[in-house]
């Protein structure tokens, strides 16, 4: 299977540019292009390129003011951006790179160096996102691990709290983890662990939702846009996931299969009275309830 090529967003306000970087780099990347600073922002926002290639002299919004808007959003943060300019003042691309851009390509072009340095530029950025792939999952069941959760949770706190709508969580624990521990070996169960984060991640019906690791043999699950009725409806088809697994467990005082228990909590985000850690606390406590009352 072919890998699928980079996709290039090259900003310029003079079409001679862009056909010119179009014709040099349509062979090996995927183009889209944007005649000024305005049109560039609309286009990352709607398909995030891998890289920019961006004028800074502009009629509508110099290329400084784009990249600032970039490296100013958690989403599009990340883009590099390689400045294309004729000013080859020393100043001026200092200023570029304090603003973020990781290059700077002064006219006329040279193909094989903007190409090379395009490769290395993609290259760098790959292994970037792998990294940052690896670092928030869970080294154990490969799902989502707590630092990541943290940081969706905020995130879809504000995205929550700026549409006016409910969001729900829901904290999920293995019922006697530490008896099957005790009974059937540590090995089994890490395996037991990974079965159960395995299911309960395929059974979540949309990809928006997250599902990961809290600790130990506790799992947290962020429900977008979910009100208290859906939360409560995902959170049976949870429990009934895992119950169909069958994982025998001969300690447990409620089951002779391996069983899990969840607390939900559902919020419509407000300014002053509500944050983040008020919801989870309330999922934690509905937890506690679910378990105490076998």
């Amino acid at each position: 299977m072919n890998t699928p090529c980079a996709r290039l967003l090259i900003v310029d306000d003079d079409p001679i540019n862009l056909r010119l970087l179009d014709g040099m780099l349509s062979d090996d990347y995927d183009i889209s292009v944007a005649l000024g600073g305005e049109q560039a922002l609309k286009r990352v926002a709607a398909t995030p390129p891998d890289l920019i290639l961006l004028d800074i002299q502009m009629a509508d919004m110099d290329g400084y003011e784009v990249c600032k808007r970039l490296k100013e959003s958690e989403h599009t943060c990340d883009i590099p951006v390689i400045f294309v300019t004729a000013n080859g003042d020393a100043n001026e691309e200092i200023k570029g790179l304090e603003l973020g851009a990781v290059d700077y390509i002064t006219k006329p072009f040279h193909p094989l160096i903007v190409k090379v340095r395009l490769k290395n530029h993609l290259e760098l950025k790959r292994q970037r996102d792998i990294l940052n792939r690896l670092s928030s999952l869970d080294g154990l069941t490969g799902i989502a691990n707590r630092r990541f959760f943290d940081k969706v949770l905020v995130q879809e706190w504000n995205r929550t709290l700026r549409s006016d709508d409910e969001m729900s969580l829901m904290m999920i624990d293995v019922d006697h983890f530490k008896l099957y521990n005790d009974h059937y070996g540590h090995i089994a169960g890490d395996d037991c662990l990974k079965a159960i984060s395995r299911t309960l991640a395929a059974a979540l019906p949309r990809s928006t939702d997250l599902m990961a690791r809290f600790g130990g043999e506790e799992f947290v699950c962020v429900l977008t846009c979910t009100g208290q009725q859906g939360a409560a409806n995902v959170a049976e088809k949870l429990r009934q996931s895992v119950l169909a697994l069958g994982i025998p467990h001969a300690r447990s005082e409620i089951s002779p299969t391996v069983t899990v228990s969840i607390g939900t909590a559902t919020a419509r985000p407000s300014i002053n009275e509500l944050h983040p850690e008020n919801l989870l606390h309330a999922a934690d406590t509905q937890l506690y309830l679910a378990k105490s009352s076998g």
